[in-house]
């Protein structure tokens, strides 16, 4: 297991996380993800800190906030010392029937990272991430509130997941101008067959210095190798088959299966362990969030670290995944080459 700054602070996480969505669900959506409970949620805990992960990741909509209170109680039982593991949660979601429980407000932010220290039995949280855009509030007051939890040593760091490029990058601004906490990580959906955020947040990201951690690595089950192009392919009871997310395009997913299975096959290993090395070979990716509901799943998962792919590899994979050209990025890369070859050519010089 290797570890990496998150963003520009000093603060070091595994390279993968392990993802608590499928802790605590009864009925409904969080259900079908996924109805750990105490006992089987605690082994999977247990399995991945013994394999070096020190960066679990949960929300506190996940299952209504029984995620947190099931991962709060396993740190407890398994007596895992607080300054070996790196605690991240995330506020926005609705958590109550009033018209204030919910978005990204100063009052919200407050009433729910004192619900998640409470649910979680922690007195901080090492990242805090705010888990969407809201279009209601405006973004300083986010920004300050947040900001007040860092100061007060609620939360150590602050993040946020599934919000665009430029929402980032005003936030940030806000955040200097004003002598404010800074975001130092996103947490976006980034896949071989889903790769939109190469486009305006990859490039955001490596020029502000934030973190990525990716959420749902393998399109919600779709790359793990059971699902195929023909009907009936997806396996019996798989969570695709009940709840169809995230939405990917599926023809562009099979080639990548296609492109990826014979690599897997040829190293012994499964199409997850492939897809997710793929993602750990990226250079912007910081910790990749994998969940299971079975500990030989997890195991599967945890093994991704020790594939190396070489380049042809990876160059097979990039051939069958590619995203086509779109404007302005065709545009930029015509205009941009020769800048872009001085520069090499000056790195090399030196």
């Amino acid at each position: 297991m290797r570890y990496h700054p998150l963003g520009r602070t000093g603060l070091f996480v595994s390279q993968l996380c392990l993802g608590t969505m499928t802790f605590g669900g009864s009925d409904g959506m969080w259900g079908q993800i996924g109805r750990l409970q105490q006992a089987e949620a605690e082994r999977l805990v247990g399995q991945a800190l013994d394999a070096g992960v020190n960066f679990i990741d949960t929300a506190d909509v996940y299952a209504g906030g029984v995620s947190e209170e099931i991962t709060g109680q396993a740190l407890r039982n398994l007596k895992v010392p607080r300054e070996q593991v790196v605690v991240a949660t995330k506020v926005f979601g609705e958590t109550g029937p009033a018209p204030n429980t919910r978005g990204a407000t100063r009052s919200h932010i407050l009433d729910g990272v004192k619900a998640s220290l409470r649910r979680l039995q922690l007195d901080h949280i090492d990242l805090y991430q705010i888990h969407g855009f809201d279009p209601a509030t405006p973004l300083e007051e986010t920004v300050r509130a947040l900001d007040q939890l860092v100061r007060h040593g609620h939360v150590r760091y602050v993040g946020v997941s599934n919000w665009a490029a430029w929402q980032i990058v005003k936030a940030l601004g806000i955040a200097e101008r004003l002598g404010l906490a800074r975001f130092e990580s996103l947490q976006a959906y980034y896949t071989v067959a889903g790769r939109d955020l190469e486009r305006e947040l990859i490039p955001m990201l490596r020029s502000e210095g934030l973190g990525l951690m990716v959420w749902s690595p393998l399109a919600g089950g779709l790359l793990s190798g059971k699902y195929g192009r023909e009907p009936g392919g997806p396996e019996a009871g798989g969570r695709r088959t009940t709840f169809d997310f995230p939405p990917v395009e599926k023809d562009r997913a099979w080639d990548c299966v296609d492109a990826m299975r014979p690599i897997a096959q040829s190293r012994g290993v499964s199409v997850a362990q492939v897809a997710l090395a793929w993602l750990l070979h990226q250079p912007q990716v910081t910790s990749v969030i994998v969940g299971a509901k079975r500990p030989e799943q997890l195991a599967d998962n945890l093994g991704a670290v020790e594939v190396r792919l070489s380049a042809e590899e990876l160059q097979a994979i990039d051939a069958a995944s590619r995203l086509p050209a779109e404007y302005p990025g065709w545009m930029l890369e015509r205009q941009g080459e020769a800048r872009r070859r001085q520069l090499a050519e000056s790195a090399a010089g030196r």
